[in-house]
C-alpha cells in the first residue's frame, strides 16, 4: 500500500487530488447547486417579476458551470500547471467529430421523442414547467441550458477522464467517469439512468478519438433540449 504522504507527490499527485476533489464538487453542487437549494429558496423571497420561478433553474445551470466547469479548470490550471486544451477544450478532430455528430444527431433525436412520450419524462421535464407554451421564455431558457451542459461535460469527460487516462488507461478512464456521471442521474426516469450509462461510454470514446468536449457537448445538449421540445411544443 502506498503510504498516505505520497499520494499527493510525483505521478500520483493528480488522479489523487481529481477522485479526492470529484465528490466534494459533486456534493456541492447537489446540495447548494440544485433548484430547490437552501441559496435558491433564499433568493426568491427577493425576487418579484412574472417568471420568478424559473430563477432556481437558471441559478442551477450557472452552478454547474462554476463548480463542475470553472473550480476544475482553475485546479487544472493552479494545481496541475496544465492546458486546458488537454483537458478537451479545443476543436480537436473536427472532421471526425462532425461525423459522429452527423450519425448520432437523429438517432438522438428520435429517442428524445420516444422518450417525450413517456409519462415519466413527461413528468421530469422540462425542469422548468413554465416553459410550456410560451416560446418567448423557452429559447432563452434553452440557451442558458448550455450552461450546465458546459459543466457537466468538462467535469466527466474533460476533468475526469482526460485526467486519469495516464494513471488509469483510456478505458478505465472512461468507466470512471461514467460511474460517477451515472450516478448523478439517480431520481430521474429508469430508462434515462441506464441510457447515461450507454451515452457516458460512448461519448467517453467520442471524446477521447476527437480529443475534443466541442461535438459530446453539442449531443448532450441537444438531448435535453429535443426532450423538452418535444414534450412543451409537439
Amino acid at each position: 500500500m502506498i503510504p498516505f504522504r505520497n499520494l499527493f507527490v510525483g505521478e500520483n499527485k493528480k488522479p489523487t487530488f481529481i477522485l479526492i476533489s470529484a465528490p466534494f464538487l459533486l456534493i456541492t453542487y447537489k446540495y447548494f447547486g440544485s433548484p430547490d437549494s437552501p441559496v435558491t429558496n433564499f433568493a426568491l423571497g427577493y425576487i418579484t417579476f412574472d417568471h420568478e420561478q424559473i430563477v432556481p433553474f437558471l441559478y442551477s445551470f450557472l452552478a454547474s458551470f462554476l463548480l463542475l466547469g470553472v473550480v476544475p479548470s482553475l485546479i487544472v490550471k493552479w494545481a496541475f500547471h496544465e492546458p486546458l486544451f488537454k483537458y478537451g477544450v479545443r476543436l480537436g478532430d473536427i472532421r471526425f467529430g462532425s461525423k459522429a455528430f452527423l450519425i448520432l444527431a437523429p438517432v438522438i433525436i428520435i429517442l428524445a421523442y420516444a422518450s417525450s412520450r413517456m409519462d415519466s419524462f413527461i413528468a421530469e421535464y422540462p425542469l422548468y414547467k413554465g416553459v410550456r407554451g410560451s416560446l418567448g421564455i423557452f429559447v432563452p431558457y434553452a440557451f442558458s441550458y448550455a450552461l450546465y451542459y458546459l459543466g457537466y461535460e468538462f467535469f466527466f469527460r474533460g476533468y475526469m477522464q482526460f485526467g486519469l487516462r495516464d494513471s488509469l488507461g483510456d478505458w478505465n478512464a472512461i468507466l470512471v467517469q461514467t460511474l460517477a456521471s451515472s450516478l448523478l442521474h439517480i431520481g430521474k426516469p429508469a430508462c434515462e439512468i441506464y441510457g447515461s450509462v450507454v451515452a457516458g461510454i460512448l461519448w467517453g470514446v467520442i471524446a477521447f478519438r476527437t480529443q475534443s468536449l466541442l461535438f459530446i457537448l453539442l449531443l448532450h445538449w441537444l438531448l435535453g433540449i429535443s426532450v423538452d421540445v418535444f414534450i412543451t411544443h409537439l
